[in-house]
């Protein structure tokens, strides 16, 4: 299922901002519940953030840029992640990796034209025992293979 965002809306973005502003951890708290309302976190929300935590625009930035589940833009409708840890990778989790950029014909970390997927890193799902592990739209995949990733590249397609 499809999650629906609000479209950025400034005023919005600084209602929620003063509601987590207090909080312990509020860059974090904040920046999760801007994407959460709005897909992604805005580049403009970046400064507003900064302000009411009395912090640098680099401070919230580097924060933002050191978890890779925050994004700038919305993601496609249908989100695809692909460990990328060591063990996953140790087991052709890089094989597979290249063999979903070239059915999607785009490169990790970007989204498909049609905005129908994104294709993410991940860094452990704690699945990695045997075989490289993803995760679609929240769901858990563990024992990667090549036929089970083209089925999941065929159902984010839908």
């Amino acid at each position: 299922m499809t999650a629906v965002f609000e479209p950025w809306n400034e005023t919005r973005g600084g209602e929620i901002i003063a509601e987590h502003a207090n909080q312990e951890g509020a860059t974090l708290v904040i920046l999760h519940a801007l994407q959460e309302a709005f897909g992604h976190v805005p580049q403009a929300a970046i400064p507003m953030v900064a302000q009411a935590l009395n912090l640098s625009r680099a401070e919230v930035h580097g924060v933002f840029t050191f978890y890779h589940d925050f994004r700038h833009e919305p993601a496609g409708r249908h989100v695809l992640k692909l460990c990328r840890a060591e063990a996953c990778q140790a087991a052709g989790g890089d094989a597979l990796a290249a063999r979903a950029e070239a059915k999607l014909g785009v490169s990790l970390g970007n989204t498909t034209p049609d905005d129908r997927v994104t294709l993410e890193s991940i860094y452990c799902l704690g699945l990695c025992a045997t075989a490289p592990s993803a995760m679609l739209d929240g769901r858990l995949i563990g024992r990667l293979d090549q036929r089970r990733l083209d089925a999941l590249v065929a159902e984010a397609q839908r």
